[in-house]
């Protein structure tokens, strides 16, 4: 059940930060639970071998290539989901920035705990 509700939680914040944002588009509350899903499994699947392969940098920036990392599963959503677009690998990282602040703020305040 907290599944399910951390995947609708996540839809809500793509619509929100697509409406409110320039050059992110979502077609419509179905293509939001469709990104939400697959960024999780991009999160769970992909991510950690991206973070493998590039840890030598993400030591070297302090961390801050993990930005990076988030920002190109944006865009590998973007491609897998039709009805999802991100205009840019800047708009993307933004994207990437807001939603997982958002999600940490939403989770804070409901006390869902990862």
């Amino acid at each position: 059940m907290k599944l399910v509700l951390r995947i609708f939680i996540t839809s809500l914040l793509v619509m929100a930060i697509a409406y409110l944002m320039k050059g992110v588009r979502v077609d419509e509350f179905t293509t939001a639970l469709t990104v939400a899903i697959v960024l999780g499994l991009l999160n769970f699947f992909v991510k950690p071998i991206l973070v493998l392969f590039t840890l030598p940098v993400t030591f070297f920036t302090l961390g801050l290539f993990l930005l990076v990392i988030n920002a190109i599963m944006i865009l590998l959503c973007d491609e897998f989901v039709d009805g999802f677009e991100v205009n840019s690998f800047w708009t993307a990282m933004l994207f990437s920035i807001i939603l997982s602040l958002s999600q940490s703020l939403v989770y804070q305040i409901t006390g869902d705990t990862k």
